[in-house]
């Protein structure tokens, strides 16, 4: 198994991208897996880095990236001690990089990977973001989408937007590192600029390719009925509701275990036969 990690991508708004990418070096092109991190997620959270071996050792290539500004830098990949970065993220910036990391793909001279098989899976706000990129971009040939979001748009009220745009920021709170994150209104202004591109709604019912959603019914951040919503627009997909299941699936970080908790295995099944199919 060949992995590459902490690879450095020049993105297109004056923030690397850090990536890893690995595969069995057999001399067979493999499709490759391109998996996008959620909001305050990170490429090596809790058991991404296992969850790269496993679908490598299942005959895949395999990309995990971080978004240029998801408040890593290239000395430390892991957490956010980039806050000013974190703070002028936007879907915009998100979107150009999943061009960045395709557009890489194509260009790294390997016999190892069928750049004619490129598959996206994205968690969370990331799956949002995964489902618009399909939509844009046709080198994605399957969409895999995991807790997903079905709005980008409308998740402040009016009441927090107005504060926001007179504040200029918006804090969120990191339970786990005890951060005071910033969300500078820029991402506010990207949303409103860019109403129609970012709506996961349109989007959706423009897909024409094979689009497995998986949920948990216990998902108390990204609530089931989203799911249901994405699946009612996508036309070709597949909704796979995993009972009791958090937004997580079980994991957490920094991730200990030896093994994968039950329902990322069951995900991780889940996913491995929509794409074998």
């Amino acid at each position: 198994m060949l992995i590459s990690k902490n690879d450095i991508v020049e993105g297109k708004h004056n923030k690397p991208i850090v990536l890893d990418y690995g595969f069995k070096a057999n001399g067979t092109p493999k499709p490759i897996l391109v998996f996008t991190h959620g909001f305050k997620g990170f490429k090596d959270w809790g058991h991404f880095n296992e969850m790269m071996g496993f679908f490598i050792e299942k005959g895949f290539a395999f990309l995990k990236f971080n978004f240029s500004h998801n408040g890593g830098t290239i000395e430390q990949p892991i957490d956010f001690p980039d806050l000013e970065a974190f703070g002028n993220n936007n879907y915009t910036k998100e979107l150009d990089d999943i061009t960045t990391v395709l557009d890489w793909i194509e260009n790294l001279e390997t016999e190892e990977i069928d750049k004619n098989q490129i598959y996206l899976i994205g968690h969370s706000r990331g799956g949002g973001i995964a489902i618009l990129a399909a939509h844009e971009d046709n080198r994605i040939k399957k969409l895999i989408t995991w807790a997903a979001v079905s709005d980008l748009i409308n998740r402040y009220s009016q009441e927090v937007i107005t504060q926001w745009e007179k504040e200029g920021v918006l804090y969120i709170e990191n339970s786990r590192t005890n951060q005071q994150m910033p969300l500078y209104y820029q991402l506010a202004e990207d949303t409103l600029n860019n109403l129609e591109r970012f709506n996961i709604e349109l989007a959706a019912k423009k897909l024409r390719l094979p689009h497995l959603i998986i949920h948990g019914t216990a998902d108390e951040v990204v609530r089931i009925e989203e799911a249901h919503q994405i699946n009612k627009w996508s036309k070709d997909s597949l909704l796979e509701e995993v009972e009791g299941a958090d937004h997580v699936f079980g994991s957490k970080h920094p991730y200990t275990e030896t093994s994968f908790p039950d329902d990322v295995q069951l995900v991780l099944d889940k996913t491995l036969a929509f794409l074998q199919k």
